[in-house]
C-alpha cells in the first residue's frame, strides 16, 4: 500500500473531515437531536476523510488510477 494522496489534498482533507464531525456534534444537523441518516453520513464522511489523510491512501485513487503525491 504505497502513499497516493498528497500534502495538499491530505490537508483538504483533514479540513472537511473535522467539518463533518463538527456539523455532527455541534451543527444544525446536532440541532435535530437523534440519530437519523444525516449525522451517520457525516460521521462517515468525516472518519473517512481523516483516515485517509492520516494513512497518505485514499482505495478509491487506487481503483481510478489516480495520485496527487510526487512519484518517489
Amino acid at each position: 500500500m504505497s502513499a497516493n494522496v498528497g500534502t495538499i489534498d491530505r490537508v483538504l482533507r483533514l479540513f472537511i473531515g473535522i467539518a463533518a464531525l463538527a456539523l455532527v456534534f455541534v451543527g444544525p444537523v446536532a440541532a435535530s437531536g437523534g440519530w437519523g441518516w444525516e449525522r451517520i453520513a457525516l460521521v462517515a464522511v468525516g472518519a473517512i476523510m481523516i483516515g485517509t489523510s492520516m494513512i497518505k491512501f485514499c482505495p478509491l485513487y487506487r481503483v481510478f488510477g489516480m495520485r496527487t503525491c510526487s512519484m518517489d
